[in-house]
């Protein structure tokens, strides 16, 4: 009995590490890329990409809420037209622009995503400098103090460490 419930038990794990390995992934993942550019130029390039030099339908947008919808058709599907939306959300590391056309293969997505960023490269050159890598002092100015900082006292202290040893009055 034993060593018939250890081979059921081995064919059922067999049996789960089958499937998941033969399950076919989900399709609705989206394609992003992250502009370095800003909000105003990622959102007109992308929408010039759509419209005019791909020459996609337009459904709806909103640069607001930072949207576009479109309808997508390729080569390979024929006359069959599908549901695309581009979407841009303003971070802390750039411009989040998300690509989904959920019933078409990933490669269609990513060769939207990848001409916006050509277009982008090719229309504003090269991307803009962020304002924390101007801040950050260079290779051996680390620990040196900044004009004026070399007599005040550090933060905590009253009074410069010279003034503590000399006795008052």
């Amino acid at each position: 009995m034993r060593r018939f419930l250890q081979i059921v038990l081995i064919g059922f794990a067999l049996l789960m590490v089958g499937f998941a390995l033969t399950r076919a992934p989900d399709a609705n993942a989206s394609v992003a890329y992250v502009s370095p550019y800003t909000f105003e130029q990622t959102y007109g390039a992308g929408l010039r990409l759509l419209r005019v030099d791909l020459g996609y339908k337009l459904l709806e947008k909103d640069k607001d809420n930072g949207y576009i919808l479109f309808e997508y058709s390729s080569p390979e599907s024929g006359n069959k037209v599908y549901r695309g939306s581009m979407e841009l959300v303003e971070t802390k590391e750039g411009i989040h622009v998300a690509v989904q056309i959920p019933q078409m293969p990933q490669y269609h997505e990513r060769m939207i995503v990848d001409q916006l960023a050509k277009k982008l490269s090719d229309e504003y050159g090269e991307p803009p400098k962020k304002a924390k890598d101007k801040d950050k002092p260079k290779d051996g100015e680390k620990d040196k103090p900044k004009d004026g900082e070399k007599d005040k006292p550090k933060d905590g202290e009253d009074k410069p460490r010279d003034a503590e040893d000399k006795p008052n009055g």
